[in-house]
């Protein structure tokens, strides 16, 4: 059996602690002029099917998810359940509101729990997706720049305008001695490896490294490239109208066009990249500027679409809690029960 590394309680407790620091400060910020009585008329008078419509594409972006994993895993000789896969990914995503992520890690170590696959070899394919995942935005981001350019220069110049008094840093040497510590430690690493082959550890992180490596590789070896890209494209579409169908509860912004849509998920998947639990704060802020910086481009009231941005911020936030805390707690017993069934053979 693989060996797991034991959980260091300190480095924990300062993670969800920065984590948690940055949310309260993102919340902070989105909340900031804000009158909590208008938020809560937003909510009174929201038309909530639309949020479970697009629930339902927020679930289906798992299930295709599943899919297109066990299609990552199929050329290093692993054939999974779609099932498992799904409820293994169910269960990272919801570590991941504990620690910002560690859903990666734990996902790795479900799957190995459930199917026996090594930990190194599914953690490159989880880094592979990733990959994947981020050109499917930039594509996001193209039909956005393509689109709604003018809300683009608005989002932008409101956040240098309330960043303009701040002192910029000279980001040019430290990126020069960024590079230059990764030169060095290259230098270090090639002049003492034969002394560092005699130690376990340096063996254990060599075929972990080779492991993640052949996760990454095997997009070249994928026998339904075709099923792949299709997937893919089915994971962010369903992901787009789980954003854009939050649009019609609120009547202020049931008028947003498709582009729109397009502005709004790339807006709200910035938000979410920022290393805060669960997108708390970070999300609700960015959701704030971008409905903002839409209504400018629109020539309405900014301070009113700030105020709209947050309560759809809210909306679709929660909406995304629900679905990752329900799936994520079914995850539970249902991985238990397959872990048992694998051990019992």
């Amino acid at each position: 059996m693989e060996e797991t590394k034991k959980s260091n309680p300190l480095k924990s407790f300062i993670t969800i602690a920065i984590s948690l620091a940055i949310a309260a400060l993102f919340m902070w910020l989105a909340l900031k002029g804000i009158e909590f009585k208008k938020i809560a008329g937003y909510f009174a008078k929201a038309n909530y099917f639309w949020v479970f419509a697009a629930t339902v594409f927020g679930v289906l972006a798992y299930w295709f998810r599943a899919i297109r994993w066990n299609l990552l895993l199929e050329p290093m000789g692993y054939k999974i359940s779609n099932s498992n896969a799904l409820w293994t990914i169910s269960f990272g995503y919801l570590m991941n509101l504990t620690i910002p992520r560690s859903g990666e890690v734990a996902r790795s170590t479900a799957l190995y729990g459930v199917e026996n696959v090594p930990v190194d070899k599914s953690f490159g394919t989880i880094i592979l997706e990733r990959v994947v995942d981020l050109v499917c935005m930039g594509f996001f981001l193209l039909l956005t720049f393509v689109f709604k350019y003018d809300a683009i220069v608005s989002f932008f110049q409101y956040v240098t305008a309330q960043n303009a008094n701040e002192p910029k840093a000279d980001s040019g040497n430290k990126l020069y001695l960024l590079m230059g510590a990764f030169v060095g430690l290259g230098v270090l690493f090639f002049a003492f490896r034969k002394y560092l082959t005699k130690y376990s550890i340096y063996q254990k992180a060599i075929n972990f490294t080779k492991g993640i490596f052949h996760g990454l590789t095997s997009i070249f070896k994928l026998k339904q490239k075709l099923k792949f890209i299709l997937l893919s494209l089915a994971i962010w579409i369903c992901y787009y109208f789980a954003a854009y169908l939050v649009c019609f509860a609120l009547p202020e912004t049931s008028g947003f066009s498709f582009a729109d849509g397009f502005f709004i998920i790339v807006v709200g998947t910035l938000g979410m990249m920022v290393p805060a639990s669960g997108g708390i704060g970070t999300f609700h802020f960015a959701l704030k500027l971008g409905i903002m910086a839409l209504f400018l481009s629109m020539g309405k009231n900014p301070e009113e679409g700030g105020e709209v941005g947050l309560s759809y911020a809210f909306i679709s936030h929660t909406m995304q809690l629900v679905i990752m805390i329900v799936m994520g707690v079914i995850s539970i017993p249902i991985l238990a029960k397959e872990r048992a069934r694998l051990l019992s053979k």
